[in-house]
C-alpha cells in the first residue's frame, strides 16, 4: 500500500508542533492524544494497528496491535480522514518538549527506519509500524533506547519526536559513539550496541557514565540533545542541576557534606 502525500508545516521552536493539510479523503495517522486541533471537515477514527493492511484480518491487526504494547504505545491508533470538499488541517503535538523531525521514509535505506519505542508521533496512511528487538544482548541490558525498538516502514513522510535539538549525521563505513538515550533514530544499514565508556578510572570518575551506545556503519543516524530520561533526571531536586559534577562519584560524595 502507498502512502498517501501529506503536505506539512512545522510550527514554533523550543516546542514544536506538525501541522499537516490534507486533500480530501486523504488520511494521517498517529498515537492516541497527540492530537492538538483539527478544523471543520476532519474526521477521526480510533483502529487497532496502523491501516496499512487493510485486508490482514482481525488476528492480523490484533497481533500488529499487540506488538505495539510491547513497545510501550496504545494498542490502538488514531486515523484522521479529511470528509470535506477542500483542503483540511489538523495538527498534533508531542509529549513533551523538543523538536519535531519529518522524515521522508522514501528516501532512507530499504525505506526503512529504526527509532526508539516512544518516538512515533504520525504519518502518512500507508506507513507501517512494528516491534524491532535488538538483537545485542549488550544494548538490551544497558542502552537507553532498550532492547526493543521501533520499526518504520513506508514511502511517504514520518514524523519523530525527540527531545532537545537534533543532529542528522552520515555515517561513511565509519563509527560514532553516543551517550545512551540521546540516539534518536537510524537507517537499518547501522550496526546499534552499547559497550564500556572507557577503563575503569574513566567509568568510575568520568561522569560520562560507565556505556556509551555506537553507532557503525553506513548511513544516517539522528542524535537528540536532552531525552526525556535525561530532563527528568535534570528538573530533579537531586539530579544532575544540582552540582556540575554530580554525575560523577566525586560528585555524589560532595553532596554528603552540605550542611
Amino acid at each position: 500500500m502507498y502512502s498517501h502525500e501529506i503536505d506539512y508545516k512545522i510550527i514554533g521552536e523550543d516546542i514544536q508542533i506538525v501541522e499537516i493539510e490534507l486533500d480530501p479523503n486523504e488520511t494521517v495517522i498517529a498515537e492516541a492524544g497527540s492530537m492538538l486541533y483539527m478544523e471543520d471537515g476532519i474526521q477521526f477514527e480510533t483502529k487497532m494497528g496502523d491501516g496499512s493492511q487493510p485486508d490482514q484480518g482481525f488476528l492480523g491487526k490484533l497481533l500488529q496491535a499487540g506488538s505495539r504494547v510491547i513497545t510501550g504505545e496504545s494498542l490502538f491508533m488514531t486515523h484522521f480522514t479529511n470528509r470535506g470538499v477542500g483542503k483540511r488541517k489538523v495538527a498534533f503535538a508531542a509529549p513533551y518538549p523538543g523538536t519535531v523531525l519529518p522524515i521522508n521514509l522514501g528516501t532512507t535505506y530499504g525505506n526503512t527506519l529504526i527509532v526508539q519505542k516512544d518516538s512515533f508521533l504520525c504519518a502518512a496512511r500507508g506507513t507501517q509500524l512494528n516491534v524491532q528487538f535488538n538483537q545485542r544482548l549488550g544494548a538490551g541490558f544497558f542502552g537507553g533506547e532498550g532492547f526493543i525498538l521501533q520499526k518504520v516502514q513506508g514511502d511517504g513522510m514520518a514524523f519523530i519526536h525527540a527531545g532537545g535539538v537534533v543532529i542528522e549525521r552520515t555515517l561513511n563505513n565509519e563509527m560514532l559513539r553516543v551517550d545512551t538515550g540521546c540516539v534518536v533514530g537510524f537507517e537499518p544499514s547501522i550496526n546499534f550496541d552499547i559497550q564500556r565508556s572507557g577503563g575503569l578510572k574513566s567509568m568510575i570518575f568520568g561522569g560520562e557514565g560507565i556505556f556509551l551506545a555506537t553507532l557503525r556503519g553506513s548511513g544516517k543516524v539522528w542524535i537528540q540533545s536532552m531525552p526525556i530520561s535525561k530532563l527528568v533526571q535534570r528538573l530533579s531536586p537531586t539530579g544532575g542541576q544540582a552540582h556540575k559534577e554530580s554525575g560523577s562519584v566525586l560528585g555524589q560524595l560532595g553532596n554528603l557534606f552540605e550542611d
